[in-house]
Parts: structure tokens; sequence; C-alpha cells
């Protein structure tokens, strides 16, 4: 028994196993099987899903599909009106063209027409002016050319001044047409420059504090004055105006450092000879530290550097001076300007041209001082302090015809611009009768004038003459005959007008 349950033992251990392994197994299978069921179904239902959503995609996609082709149709129907209409318009302008070409037709026809009438009319015209010559020539007991030739004679007897005198200022017109390049060149320049003018005198005027400083200016015996005219090198004119003296010298540094000089004298009161020397001391060393700023102003306003110190001082002395009223360093520095500009156009050297101009009258600062023109003392200045010569050449030959060198050329006609624009010189009163009373004096030296007038400032000359002396062929002959000598005699800018005028005045009274 005891051996039967040991076998029987390991047997019921195996078959429990087996029976175990066989339960476990069965309900795996249970499992999976619900498992995949569940899973089948979940997947039916996706699928199921997807077919709702592609079949509502399909029907969506139909019915845009649809509206893209009803919006095509459309379109195709507008652009098929549009085609039909603009189709209308043109057979429209295809029509209108046809009556326009028929219309240009008629009218070419017409036209041939007419040419051909006035080609007939021409002929006659032709023929009848074929029979007046020959009718004239029977008259005249002459021929055509001798008629021409006879005419010519005459017109040319009469009117030979009148053609040398048109000839003349044909020739003239010409050259000015040759420059007008030049001028439209030199407008532009001058239009962006623009400078003051100053009055030339040769007296300065100095206000005074009261009228009893003239007697303390004039000292004792005249000492005082003496004393100040001995070192400024000026004169001192006191007269009776109220509070002014006058300071007169050809200087014009000489004439403001005596004019500094008084200043001092009567802001500190005390006047005698020992203080007069002091506060002419004074007011030369201020008169050389404005000279010298004057000169470095002008430097910095056209732009050059390089200069030496002396120099840039004898530059400053042209604020003092000035030349036909206007004042020359401003007018140095205008020429600068000018000539810079020029050069920049024509192609030349730019700081030559800049140089040359602002230095062109440096040998006007002594020119009181030292013999010479100041062409000539503005060239040794520049050699002294080792300029170039070709700044050498603008500063000697800007007055020359025929200047050595483009710069100089360009600086002589900054030199002409810069003199002769409209306010930059000042006519002297004196200058101005004088010519008036040239014009009038010329036209006076013929006979049978009564009446010579100058007008418009010398731009017109007026003359009237006896009728009983000058008929209408003199006169005309006349107004030739005193513009030709006013041309030979005189020297004027522009154009002068000379109107003869001869008029018959028949009174009579009735009683």
């Amino acid at each position: 028994m005891d051996g039967i349950a040991l076998i029987m033992g390991p047997v019921l251990l195996v078959v429990g196993v087996v029976a175990g392994g066989l339960v476990g197994y069965w309900y795996r299978k249970q499992v999976a099987a619900k498992t995949t069921g569940s899973a089948e179904a979940k997947a039916e239902t996706i699928i199921q899903e997807a077919k709702s959503k592609t079949q509502a995609i399909l029907l969506e996609g139909k019915d845009k599909a649809l509206k893209v082709l009803e919006e095509a149709k459309r379109d195709e129907e507008q652009r098929r009106q549009d085609l039909t209409a603009a189709q209308r318009r043109l057979e429209k302008r295809e029509s209108l063209f046809d009556d326009k070409l028929l219309e240009l037709e008629n009218k070419q026809t017409q036209l041939q027409d007419k040419a051909k009438e006035i080609d007939k009319f021409k002929e006659d015209l032709q023929a009848l002016k074929v029979e007046q010559v020959a009718r004239l020539e029977k008259v005249a007991s002459m021929d055509r050319n001798d008629a021409v030739k006879l005419l010519e004679q005459r017109v040319e007897d009469q009117s030979h001044d009148a053609l040398l005198s048109r000839l003349r200022k044909l020739q003239e017109q010409g050259s000015e047409e040759l420059e007008r390049k030049a001028n439209e060149l030199m407008a532009v320049v001058i239009q962006r420059c623009s400078t003051s003018h100053a009055t030339e005198t040769t007296t300065t005027s100095v206000h005074l504090t009261s009228d009893d400083m003239k007697g303390r200016i004039i000292g004792k015996e005249g000492r005082n004055i003496k004393r100040i005219e001995e070192l400024t090198g000026v004169e001192i004119l006191i007269d009776d105006t109220p509070e002014t003296i006058v300071v007169s010298g050809f200087s014009p540094i000489r004439r403001h450092l005596a004019k500094r000089a008084l200043e001092m004298l009567m802001e500190d009161g005390r006047i005698h000879p020992a203080r007069i020397e002091d506060c002419v001391e004074r007011a030369k060393r201020d008169l050389a530290l404005d000279i010298k700023k004057a000169g470095e102003d002008a430097l910095f306003e056209t732009g050059i550097t390089g200069f030496e110190p002396k120099l840039v001082s004898i530059l400053g002395r042209l604020k003092y001076r000035t030349s036909y009223g206007q004042n020359v360093l401003r007018h140095s520095i205008e020429v600068s300007f000018l000539a810079a500009m020029l050069a920049e156009h024509l192609g030349a050297d730019v700081s030559v041209a800049r140089k040359g101009g602002l230095l062109h009258d440096i040998g006007k600062s002594v020119d009181h001082e030292v013999k010479g023109t100041h062409p000539e003392i503005g060239r040794d200045i520049a050699k002294k302090f080792g300029l170039s010569d070709a700044i050498i050449a603008p500063i000697l030959h800007h007055h020359d015809d025929y200047p050595p060198t483009l710069e100089a050329i360009i600086v002589k006609a900054a030199d002409a611009i810069s003199g002769s624009r409209p306010g930059a010189r000042k006519d002297t009163f004196e200058n101005y009768t004088q010519r008036l009373e040239e014009l009038e004096n010329v036209a006076l030296t013929f006979d049978g004038i009564d009446k010579v007038y100058a007008i418009q400032a010398g731009r017109e000359v007026r003359v009237f003459v006896r009728p009983d002396k000058i008929d209408d062929y003199a006169a005309s002959k006349l107004a030739r005959d005193i513009a030709l000598k006013i041309e030979q005699e005189l020297k004027y800018p522009g154009e002068i007008r000379v109107t003869v005028i001869r008029e018959t005045r028949v009174i009579e009274y009735a009683r």
C-alpha cells in the first residue's frame, strides 16, 4: 500500500499539473477569444466611420466641383460677352476709319484740284508779270538789267554809310553769338555769388563827444594835432561841422590808424604828446591784429590753407582798400569763388584758380608805399613768399589781353565779372556828368542842330534839328554820322541810340 501510495503520489501530481495546464489553456483561449472579438468590433466600427467620412468628403468634393464648374461657366459667359462687345467696338471703329479714309481721299482730290488751279494762276501771273516788265522797259527806254543796275547804284550811294555801320553791328553780334555759350556758363557762376560795395573816399570822419574836444585835440599852439599828423601820416581837418573832425589821406590804413588813436584819446581824456604816442602805438597793435584777423577770415571763407602769417597780414590790409567804390578784400574773395567755380566747369586746376583769384590784387595792399603797378607788386610779393609760377601767372597777367595759362584767363574773367556786375562799383557824379556832356558835344559839332539832350544815363542822344536847314533825307544821314562819330571818338559800354527829331510848326493867327 505504501508502495502504491508512493507511486500514486507523483502520478496524481502529474495529473494535477496537466489538468491545471489544460484549465489554464482553456481560460486563456476564452479570454483571447473575447479580446479578439472586441478588437474586431472596434475595427469594424473604425471602418464604418471611415466609410462615412469618405462618403461625406466625396459628397463635399462633388459639391465644390459643381460650384467650380458653374463659376467657370459664368466666367466663360462673361468673357464671351466682353469679346462680343469688343468685337462690336472694333467693327464700329473700322467703320469710322473707313469713313475717315473716304473723307481724306475726297479732301486729297480737292487739294489736287486746287493745286492745279494755283499752278494755272501762277502761269497767268507770270505771263502778266512778263507783259508788265516789257511795258515798263518800253516806257523807260531801258531793259530790266539796266534798271536793276541803276537802282542798285542809287541804293548803294545813298546807303553806303548805313551799310558799313550795319556791317560793324553784325560783326559785333557775331562775336557776341560766339561768346553766348561762355556767357551762359558765367551766368550760372555769377548767380551764385554776390557781395556788397563801399564808396571809395579819401577821408574818414571822426565823431567827437563835444565841440570842446576840438580845442583839446589841437592843443596849445597846435602841438597835439601836429604830433598826431606826424605819427600817423595823415592830415586832420577841423572846421565848423558840429562834433566832427575829418581825417584826410590817400592811405586808408593810415586814416583808420588816426581814427582809432583819436577815439582812444577821447576815451582816455588825457591829450598831450606823450599820451598821443602811447595811443598811436596801441592803435597800431590793434590795427595789426585786426588786419591779421581779416586775412585769416578771408582764408577761412575761401577754404585756403598753407599761407605764411606775413602773407596773411598783407592780404588783410586789403580790408581797408577800395577800388572804384568796391572793397578790394571782398572783391578778391568774390573773384576767388568765381574763379574756382569757373575752373571746376572748365576742367582747370581749381586750387590754383582759387588762390590766384584771392591774391590777384594783393599788390594793392602796398601800392601807396611801393612803386610799380599792382600786378607787378603782387608778383614780387608772391615770389618773396615762394608761391608757384602757376599762382603768380594770374596775379601778374589778370589785366593782360592774352594771359598765358588757363587759370590766369579764368581769374581775368572772374575779375571782370566781379567788377562789372551791377552795384559792384559806384560811378562818381563828376564822371557821369562828364560822359553826358561829351555825348552832347559830339552831336553839337554838326550844322543845323538846334538842341541836344543825352538821356537814359547816356544810353540815348536826342537831337532836335532846324527844319529849314535839315530835310528828312538829311536827318537820316545826320543820325548815321553822329552815331559813327560817337563810335570813333568815345568809349562807352553797350549801345547808344541816336534819335534825330525834325518837325515843322506853322502858326497863324485869326483876327
